[in-house]
């Protein structure tokens, strides 16, 4: 979709400023005929961060789903498995009752996926209702009369979190999807005399030799003349069934204000503790490369959300800081970012998990 940002105007405003109230997002009532102005910005980063999106103020793919599933409510509509899947808050709150009554439904990202239809009928076999895994009125009345616990670690957390303390201990044939972020058609960040996208194409080629020479198998999700975009690279990576996911890009200051940082799945309510812990030790090892360190932070962009495997989107440097571009710009530069991610996926695979609490979704220095 095009970008809808400050200084437009039209029915296309409207119709996210209707949609931001509808939030409980105050926008100033001069700029609600349409006009996107210093408010309605306002109102969209507001947004953003309550979303786990950066807050950039412009609405772009994932803030304008973000706008429509924030408007389903469980009951609202029937939800059943089909393609395309139903996305919205309605189908992370059924995610969230299903997994704090101890069935499986997965990662609570809003997608109502196979496993969310799995477990929604082992939830009506166990109640002798009829398993067709359709989530219709009585299903949610079930559910609720059920009154499951929301509050504290979520079954999916809890067991994504034993997963991790099983993995084995090598990179050795393990499939790393990797993903140059952006591409020709759509170049991302150019400051600095730097291009996001030949940035993120050069430290992802040295990254699949680095990672070749280890022993793993990587898979390139985007080529310099194919350009799928960032739906098809997650379903790429889900069917060939990878390990972990590595995301390449550079910031532009709305994550952090400097240096480079590490982004994981997670939400308010809830988070991937492999992810994070992908996250954590990938930013141990970048800490090397003598840039800023932003930590690791909660972010649920299409990348981080759709896919089922580990997976972090790592910022390298603000691009319009001048000395941080320096540094990316040095010949030597993606060799040596590509050895310290490949020393990280070696870290997480060698290392064990802490479980954290469901709520750890504030980012960390």
């Amino acid at each position: 979709m095009d970008l809808i940002r400050q200084g437009q105007h039209g029915e296309e405003v409207r119709d996210v400023q209707h949609r931001l109230l509808g939030a409980a997002i105050r926008i100033d009532p001069d700029e609600l005929d349409g006009t996107f102005g210093p408010s309605t910005e306002a109102a969209v980063r507001e947004f953003q961060r309550r979303r786990g999106l950066p807050p950039d103020g412009v609405v772009g793919s994932d803030t304008w789903g973000e706008l429509v599933e924030v408007g389903y409510r469980i009951g609202d509509r029937t939800l059943y498995l089909r393609s395309p899947a139903f996305r919205g808050d309605d189908v992370r709150e059924l995610q969230r009752m299903l997994n704090a009554l101890g069935f499986d439904a997965g990662k609570q990202d809003g997608i109502f996926g196979s496993k969310t239809a799995r477990a929604v009928r082992e939830f009506q076999r166990n109640v002798a209702a009829k398993a067709d895994g359709i989530v219709g009125l009585a299903t949610v009345r079930s559910l609720e009369g059920m009154r499951p616990t929301l509050h504290g670690p979520s079954r999916a957390v809890v067991r994504e979190a034993e997963t991790v303390s099983r993995m084995g201990a090598s990179l050795v044939g393990s499939i790393i999807a990797v993903d140059p972020g952006h591409g020709s058609t759509d170049p991302g960040l150019e400051a600095g005399g730097l291009v996001e996208a030949d940035v993120a194409t050069a430290v992802a080629m040295a990254l699949v030799d680095d990672l070749a020479r280890r022993g793993a198998r990587p898979l390139l999700l985007r080529t310099a003349t194919d350009d799928p975009d960032v739906h098809d690279r997650a379903r790429r990576a889900n069917a060939a069934d990878a390990t972990a996911c590595i995301s390449i890009h550079l910031g532009g200051g709305d994550l952090v204000p400097s240096g480079f940082v590490c982004c994981y799945f997670g939400t308010p309510s809830t988070h991937s503790p492999m992810g994070m812990h992908l996250a954590d030790s990938l930013r141990s090892s970048l800490n090397g490369l003598g840039l800023p360190d932003g930590g690791v932070r909660p972010l649920a962009i299409t990348m981080l959300r759709e896919t089922r495997m580990p997976a972090v989107h790592v910022e390298l440097a603000v691009a319009a800081n001048d000395d941080e571009a320096e540094r990316v710009a040095e010949p030597a530069f993606p060799a040596s970012a590509a050895a310290a991610i490949a020393d990280g996926l070696e870290r997480f695979f060698g290392a064990g998990l802490v479980v954290h609490d469901e709520r750890a979704s504030s980012g960390r220095a």
